[in-house]
């Protein structure tokens, strides 16, 4: 056991939670021989009792719903509304995965030639490391474990340092479900460069699967490469929320709310630059600019809907991102207020900007935060152009009057996901990826159980 920890502090307070074990390389090193000697073990297991194991945890995330979602506002400082719905969202990938358990498919073919029948299986890859972010620390690490443990592997978990106990907390219960204690491996670090560099190069671990920053993956990629080792990459996203002139700009409005605030903005998912058409641009910068302000800011224990950024650092950089914009051209048209009492530098005011320059630096990069900036546009190929204008093409939002229509423009957008007159793209039973820089692979549906396999082929005789 590491004789050092890690202190988890309440963004919105400044105050220390708890703390966790802060793990060498050489102690993250034992826990991957713990699961490799798991792995020997879970991968026999049948099915059905994987399946029963990922029902059980289920059931259990949900019985616990309240002391899961204050733990998770607690680290993470997003509104207690925000968090519960996480708890639910998460849990909902044990029993989805519980059901893809016993559902891996295989092939059975006759080869064209004759002679030959193909036999197609699926066998689980090893001991995934799985290295999740602090915005959703429940539903990225449920959205990994389950099909790992589905198709049966073992797992490291590497949580995000800011937000570690909500990661804990699902292990403790995977086992109280019924899963060996050794099959899943918390790795709670701060020195998390070393400890990632030498569990890739560690021959035990097959798996990589990781969300996060672009920049980091590509780090990632590089060192998976030595080894050639199996990666999922779920990167950075620039989301495009789209505004056609005959839209319903009341359900637009009410999905904008969605898309861009649900967790203050730090999302991957989440809106980052609004194109609406001039014929309803004034209707909806008012209208979407009126439920911005009536947003109340502070302390999530206190009743908040917008928290802190996950620290001041964030905050900061959030905070000259708007400042960029309004020296690029862009104005402040509705704001939120944060309060005097606030106790940390974490707040940032819900903010929503017009006027913005179609070619202004905020519009590049991934704000991650509370802020919305909006781009009038007539023209819908040079809309569709600037949208498709990023390096990464994660998800995207259309509302359109005609369903054909927004589906047309949502088949020629660069992303992987598509929201089609709603505010929100994830769902256990569908494929959560991107395209370009955005990442590599997909979670969730039938998908992600797949991701922790590999493919066997065995070519049997078959002649007379």
């Amino acid at each position: 056991m590491s004789t050092s920890t890690l202190a988890v502090i309440n963004p919105a307070t400044g105050v220390q939670i708890d703390e966790v074990p802060d793990l060498t390389a050489d102690e993250a090193l034992a826990r991957a021989e713990t699961a490799h000697q798991a792995f020997g073990e879970w991968r026999h297991v049948p099915p059905r009792k994987r399946a029963e194991v990922l029902t059980r945890a289920y059931e259990l995330m949900i019985d616990d719903v309240e002391r899961l979602r204050d733990l998770i506002s607690a680290e993470n400082g997003k509104s207690l509304a925000d968090a519960e719905a996480e708890v639910r969202y998460a849990a909902e990938f044990f029993r989805w995965y519980a059901e893809e358990a016993v559902r891996l498919g295989g092939e059975y073919t006759q080869a064209p030639a004759g002679g030959v029948r193909n036999v197609v299986t699926r066998h689980p890859v090893g001991v995934a490391l799985l290295i999740t972010p602090w915005n959703f620390p429940a539903a990225m690490a449920t959205r990994k474990i389950g099909p790992a443990l589905a198709a049966g592997c073992t797992v490291l978990l590497k949580p995000a340092r800011e937000t570690p106990l909500t990661a804990v907390a699902i292990a403790e219960i995977l086992v109280k479900a019924g899963l060996p204690e050794g099959a899943v491996q918390m790795v709670t670090t701060t020195g998390t460069r070393d400890v990632v560099s030498a569990l890739l190069a560690d021959d035990r671990v097959k798996k990589l699967s990781f969300t996060g920053s672009t920049p980091v993956g590509r780090t990632l990629l590089g060192q998976c490469a030595q080894r050639v080792v199996n990666a999922s990459m779920e990167l950075g996203g620039n989301a495009p929320f789209i505004v056609t002139a005959d839209a319903d700009v009341e359900a637009a409005v009410a999905g904008a709310m969605i898309a861009k605030f649900r967790n203050s903005g730090q999302a991957c998912t989440a809106a980052n630059r609004f194109y609406v058409h001039a014929d309803v641009a004034e209707k909806f910068i008012e209208a979407f600019g009126a439920k911005i302000s009536e947003l109340k800011v502070g302390d999530p224990a206190e009743g908040a809907q917008i928290g802190p950024m996950i620290h001041d650092k964030a905050a900061g950089e959030v905070r000259e991102l708007i400042d960029s914009a309004v020296e690029a051209g862009a104005t402040i048209s509705h704001q939120a207020q944060v309060p005097d009492s606030v106790a940390t530098e974490a707040f940032v005011a819900p903010t929503l900007l017009r006027d913005v320059p179609a070619d202004a630096p905020i519009l590049k990069e991934e704000i991650f935060g509370p802020v919305a900036p909006v781009v009038v546009w007539e023209d819908q190929e040079e809309m569709i152009r600037l949208a498709n204008d990023a390096e990464v093409g994660l998800s995207s939002y259309v509302y359109a009057g005609r369903l054909q229509d927004a589906m047309k423009i949502g088949e020629r957008l660069e992303v992987g996901m598509v929201g089609v007159n709603r505010g929100i793209v994830s769902d256990p039973s569908a494929p959560f990826g991107g395209v370009k820089q955005a990442g590599i692979g997909r979670e969730g549906g039938h998908w992600g159980v797949e991701e922790f396999t590999e493919v066997q082929y065995l070519s049997v005789d078959w002649s007379e």
